[in-house]
């Protein structure tokens, strides 16, 4: 191996640690889902395939199933914990969630949904977090590690020679 191999080699992903509370145990990662508006679990969702559907949503037909969803919080009825606990029995929930603001309609509906959560992180995940990125989220010790989707894709690419 020459000295110029490891100058072509791709650069490490960036990775951010975020730090925060637990609500619900347990470790899971996937690909980040992120919305800045909050999410209706009656009338918002659709339980049985884990789509948003709330008219004027920003991610109105998307599915949340087997992502890492971050989001500010909840909004709605106290229904919200039902259907988002029919997420689970249907196979569609998130793998993880993180959220800024609690309620007790986030908290029922994250311990129903048997998904590892977390709030209170020391940065603004609606910042430091982008649709895309790896996120793994370990609860039972209060770190989410998130791997820049950008970086992936750079380190990927490898430099370019002519």
């Amino acid at each position: 191996m020459s000295i110029f191999d490891d100058a072509r080699a791709p650069a490490a992903a960036a990775k951010v640690i975020l730090r925060g509370r637990k609500v619900v145990g347990g470790c899971d990662e996937g690909e980040a889902l992120v919305t800045r508006d909050t999410i209706s679990g009656w009338g918002g969702i659709n339980e049985r395939d884990g789509t948003i559907i709330e008219r004027r949503h920003e991610l109105r037909g998307v599915s949340f199933k087997d992502k890492v969803l971050v989001f500010p919080g909840a909004k709605g009825s106290s229904g919200w914990s039902a259907y988002f606990h029919m997420t689970r029995l249907n196979g569609v929930a998130p793998k993880a969630m993180i959220f800024n603001t609690m309620t007790t309609k986030v908290a029922l509906g994250a311990v129903v949904t048997h998904a590892p959560a977390m709030t209170e992180l020391d940065q603004d995940p609606l910042t430091v977090i982008e649709t895309g990125d790896w996120v793994r989220v370990d609860a039972d010790h209060g770190v989410v590690e998130v791997t820049k989707r950008r970086a992936c894709l750079s380190a990927r690419s490898g430099p370019t020679t002519k």
